[in-house]
């Protein structure tokens, strides 16, 4: 993978090509995580530039003992948070009925809710996952990451990890059946 403690050291000194590195490589991760949060394309674009005004504004916090992507993912999280709190939305009493012209109408709201057996299942398998994918050998491990958990498409994989294009694809093949193996075993 590309040496991301090297663009974060020329970042810091001033060198506007780290800066630019770092965000195209990032971008589009963060994008997918606020949109996910916020379900709205221009206050997504918004988010993700203030997520990076800050993290560039605080890279000389970032310690390299922890994945800068956890730390960069961090920062997004918490300005989509406060930005979600700062947008409330006017609320309404739910055992109070709403009033139309053709009279009131009682509310009734759905139950979307997950049980608290459900997130706890939901964690134990992604704990069971990122256990299998972290003993996938370091080739096939990096190109999974690259694919499923930065969302990169196989062109900038192999531009990412210096290899032909046939030679990404055939290791995520591999790295799919292992993983697939490594879960049946523990599921």
């Amino acid at each position: 993978m590309l040496d991301i403690s090297s663009n974060i050291q020329k970042a810091l000194n001033g060198d506007e090509q780290a800066y630019q590195a770092i965000l195209e490589r990032y971008q589009r991760g963060i994008y997918n995580l606020i949109f996910q949060m916020v379900k709205n394309r221009e206050e997504t674009e918004d988010l993700v530039q203030e997520t990076f005004i800050k993290a560039f504004r605080a890279l000389d916090s970032y310690n390299e003992q922890y994945a800068f992507t956890t730390w960069l993912y961090k920062i997004a999280y918490n300005n989509c948070i406060d930005s979600i709190r700062k947008h409330k939305l006017k609320t309404s009493p739910l055992d109070k009925p709403i009033h139309t012209k053709e009279g009131e109408v009682q509310q009734q709201i759905r139950d979307d809710s997950t049980s608290p057996e459900h997130h706890f299942l939901y964690a134990e398998k992604k704990k069971i996952i990122d256990d299998c994918i972290q003993k996938l050998p370091e080739a096939y491990r990096e190109v999974i990451v690259l694919r499923h958990q930065e969302d990169r498409s196989y062109e900038e994989i192999a531009e990412m990890v210096d290899v032909p294009l046939g030679t990404v694809k055939a290791r995520i093949f591999r790295a799919r059946e292992m993983l697939k193996r490594c879960l049946a075993s523990r599921m």
